[in-house]
């Protein structure tokens, strides 16, 4: 089941649009394809690939997204595939609060994050 999130500043490397789509990609548990416009994004679900990644956000970064309970968040990284295995983005995640479909990609700042890290096989 697909869901159309708002994004008041669009994740890198794609295109302001006024709904972005975030859908399951198919037989990839927590797997997820980000779209708007023409271009894609692979984000996985770090509650199931990534059980330990606990980012902090800033009061702030919560506020741009109406985040008052960490409960609502659901925090994805970006996958980036390649020839030697597939790698994550850890420094820059997105948020989506889960009740309200708005998301937004977030820097994290003093944090000791990698922005390449790769992803261990299950």
């Amino acid at each position: 089941m697909s869901i159309d999130l708002t994004f008041p500043v669009p994740p890198f490397g794609l295109s302001p649009a006024p709904v972005f789509t975030l859908a399951p990609v198919e037989g990839a548990e927590g797997l997820f394809a980000l779209s708007g416009g023409d271009a894609r994004l692979y984000l996985l679900d770090a509650a199931v690939h990534l059980p330990d990644y606990a980012p902090e956000l800033t009061d702030e970064q919560a506020a741009t997204i109406g985040l008052g309970d960490p409960a609502d968040a659901m925090l994805l990284v970006v996958a980036n595939p390649g020839a030697d295995g597939t790698t994550v983005n850890l420094l820059a995640p997105v948020v989506v609060h889960a009740r309200t479909a708005v998301g937004a990609q977030f820097i994290l700042e003093d944090q000791d994050l990698p922005l390449r890290a790769e992803l261990a096989r299950r």
